[in-house]
């Protein structure tokens, strides 16, 4: 949920145009009149009520049901708290008592979820991920300063014995974790700004951009029900058909974000091999690869795990 926040603000955010245009169009085209209300209450810059993104985990099906069942009496709560801080449209005062406003705004909810974030998420969880064993790895070998300095140096620097954190609202406080400790969690759609959740559970979360989807001017983010494999693309899983590439993309589906010199180990092959069977398996448009540092990383695209959940029948090398 707290991703599908940042990607209703990154809707109305026209400055990273180049980046998201393509998001952007198919999105509005997709929206349905009672998605305003959800973009209404999702300001470019402010607070969002907690019972719109609650910071707890599940799928989206099961958080999107939470959001549903929320009490009433929650709703009244999580918008008194934050027209404390902001202003609030006029129709958020009749939210919790009037069914047929809040099931528009429910049907709008919905609606935000399957255009901006639905479609998408495969490969919104394969960036993160790859993101996430990024930094796991970069702590366990250059400690955790160095981590906490690469998140977002613009925004975000380490001066021990605090972290501090540069918000785009200019707000300014402290917040002490007295033992539970911080979860960082790396969003695609959050270009600059990172995000603070004190009242998560069961630890406070940091929400920052995933550095590793930012290396490419324009995101590229594609959904697969309205866009197809390119002719070329097509033609070339003829080269993936074979034992040691099907070894290959199981491998990297297994280990999403896995060096090449840890495919070639895993699958048990030299680091030349691995690294041109990753490539072809790339220009197959099954494979995401991205530079961290030294090393290449490669994921699975939401291609290579449909071939890989093909059923039984269907050619798959």
């Amino acid at each position: 949920m707290w991703e599908l926040s940042v990607a209703v603000r990154q809707l109305q955010d026209s400055g990273q145009s180049v980046k998201f245009a393509g998001w952007r169009r198919r999105a509005l085209a997709g929206m349905l009149p009672q998605a305003r209300l959800v973009v209404e209450l999702t300001p470019l810059t402010g607070w969002v009520p907690t019972f719109l993104a609650p910071a707890e985990l599940g799928s989206p099906q099961e958080m999107l049901e939470r959001v549903r069942s929320t009490p009433r009496a929650e709703i009244r709560r999580s918008l008194a708290s934050v027209a404390e801080r902001q202003p609030l449209p006029s129709w958020t005062q009749h939210l919790a008592d009037d069914n047929r406003l809040l099931r528009e705004f429910l049907i709008g909810l919905e609606n935000v979820h399957d255009q901006l974030l639905a479609p998408y998420w495969q490969q919104v969880t394969t960036l993160t991920t790859a993101d996430q064993t990024a930094r796991m790895r970069e702590s366990a070998a250059s400690g955790m300063e160095r981590m906490f300095a690469s998140l977002n140096p613009r925004r975000i620097r380490w001066n021990p014995p605090v972290l501090e954190i540069a918000m785009v609202s200019g707000r300014e406080g402290d917040l002490y974790l007295e033992g539970r400790g911080l979860l960082l969690v790396p969003s695609v759609f959050s270009c600059d700004a990172p995000l603070i959740e004190p009242h998560a559970q069961p630890q406070p979360t940091l929400t920052y951009p995933a550095g590793l989807a930012q290396q490419s001017r324009a995101l590229a983010l594609y959904s697969p029900s309205t866009e197809h494999a390119s002719t070329a693309a097509r033609s070339s899983l003829a080269s993936v058909l074979g034992r040691t590439r099907a070894d290959v993309l199981h491998t990297i589906a297994e280990h999403p974000a896995c060096s090449t010199k840890q495919l070639a180990a895993l699958v048990g092959i030299a680091q030349a091999s691995a690294s041109e069977h990753a490539t072809s398996l790339r220009e197959a448009g099954l494979v995401h690869t991205v530079r961290h540092r030294n090393a290449a990383l490669h994921s699975p695209t939401s291609v290579g795990i449909a071939l890989l959940n093909a059923p039984p029948g269907v050619p798959s090398g």
